[in-house]
């Protein structure tokens, strides 16, 4: 299975938080699924890290890439395709960075691993 990590997911399986659903834990550290993590979650970490809105993201903020590679994850870099079609959503939804993991969840056809019941009004896949 292919699987993109909301932010929070994300933020939650790095910490180990109790947060992230037993179903979301067993399938991010499954090694038969592969893991892919947005530009737009760096994007979204250090801009909330940088405006006080998670303070304990220090080391996420500062080093993204080390981290994401050293859980094995993929990187999925936001594509013209992706942008244009998170652009042109006609969706009440105005969260930039989760129009953008619609779009990428969408495109790549890939299941979401979100706790947002929101998503499931957008034509995507989530695990939670």
């Amino acid at each position: 299975m292919k699987l993109l990590l909301h932010t929070h997911a994300l933020i939650w399986w790095l910490a180990g938080d109790p947060a992230l659903s037993l179903a979301a834990r067993t399938a991010i550290g499954d090694i038969a699924n592969s893991v892919s993590v947005s530009a737009a979650s760096a994007m979204e970490i250090s801009t909330k890290f940088r405006l006080g809105k998670l303070p304990l993201a220090a080391p996420l903020a500062r080093d993204f890439a080390a981290i994401i590679a050293a859980q094995d994850f993929l990187e999925l870099p936001i594509s013209f395709r992706h942008a244009s079609a998170a652009g042109e959503m006609n969706i009440a939804h105005k969260d930039p960075f989760d129009r953008i993991l619609i779009a990428q969840a969408r495109i790549e056809d890939m299941t979401l691993v979100s706790n947002a019941a929101v998503f499931d009004g957008f034509a995507v896949r989530r695990l939670w």
